[in-house]
């Protein structure tokens, strides 16, 4: 790598950064998530260019023949940069298929790695764009078209204004070269297949221009989550017990009583609940017919259903 080079691509990724750390970040001790990717190789070296201290985390998944090699050459790559690296080996088990338990074993890992540093992403326009679409497809609401934010402490996107192709660019310019994932071209992934196929013909039928708009229209939604979040704080009592009365929560509109039921099942214990389980306990309220308790999740032990007992939801926990 030639640390001389500032070329169009690497300086634009290195502006990107300085202004991420200018807006958000209180000192120059930062952590980076590395995979050796395009990606995660352009963000390590513009943070580095940045003037932040770097301590690349490199989380091994474990999931392919050679994954400690990759790992162990994306950690010397940062090195080189003049980053520190570790190398995080992980076990991917657990619910929700192989994407959802390698994020939350990723995520776990960094988390506990960081030693109170935030910790940079390498996520790029393109990635938001796939993640509305996701959201979209799988009618997840509002939450889930929003996509992810730049900052949500402690994780940081410095990148998410960047088309992928900035960060390819700029490890051309400085003479990386980023390991490709078998996994990032596997069609068996919905998410490939969004990239590899949905995108490109959206593009072309659109006429252009479609990942930008994706990335617009989940900010201005994350504009409008935080005014409805602003709303259901200021009616949190409501939901400050065990229990909901039923009288006090009808008469809030359904945004925000949605946004409080969430919240409400997840302080009882319910496991990440979907909008579908959150429109069947808001029908218990709204739509009572007499229906029965809907099961909204729990742990090992104990299955979580909210049944509505007269004027009130209650909780109501059953032993497997």
């Amino acid at each position: 790598m030639n640390p001389g080079v500032n070329s169009g691509a690497i300086a634009e990724v290195t502006g990107v950064v300085a202004s991420f750390a200018h807006d958000h970040l209180d000192g120059t001790a930062v952590c980076v998530g590395l995979s050796g990717g395009a990606d995660s190789l352009a963000l390590t070296a513009a943070a580095v260019r940045a003037g932040l201290q770097v301590h690349a985390l490199v989380v091994d998944h474990r999931l392919q023949e050679g994954s400690a090699a990759v790992a162990d050459e994306a950690a010397q790559s940062a090195r080189a940069m003049g980053a520190q690296a570790t190398v995080l080996p992980v076990d991917v088990v657990g619910r929700g298929g192989l994407e959802a338990a390698a994020r939350r074993a990723r995520y776990a890992a960094l988390d506990e790695a960081r030693a109170g540093r935030p910790v940079l992403l390498a996520h790029t326009l393109d990635d938001q764009a796939e993640t509305v679409l996701l959201g979209l497809a799988r009618g997840s609401g509002p939450r889930s078209i929003a996509g992810m934010r730049a900052w949500i402490p402690p994780f940081g996107r410095p990148l998410l204004g960047l088309r992928r192709a900035s960060t390819v660019a700029a490890c051309t310019d400085l003479g990386l070269s980023p390991h490709h994932d078998p996994h990032n071209t596997d069609p068996r992934f919905t998410r490939v297949r969004l990239r590899t196929e949905v995108l490109p013909l959206l593009e072309q039928v659109l006429q252009g221009g479609v990942v930008e708009s994706l990335g617009r229209t989940a900010s201005q939604l994350q504009d409008d989550i935080d005014v409805l979040e602003d709303m259901a704080d200021a009616a949190a009592e409501v939901i400050a017990g065990d229990e909901v009365v039923c009288a006090e929560m009808t008469p809030i509109p359904a945004a925000i009583r949605r946004r409080l039921l969430r919240r409400w099942l997840v302080a009882q214990g319910a496991t990440e609940p979907t909008g579908s389980v959150v429109n069947a306990v808001d029908g218990l309220l709204v739509r009572w017919r007499g229906q029965g308790p809907v099961a909204v999740g729990g742990n090992p032990e104990h299955r979580l259903e909210i049944a509505r007992r007269g004027a009130r939801l209650v909780v109501e926990r059953r032993v497997r």
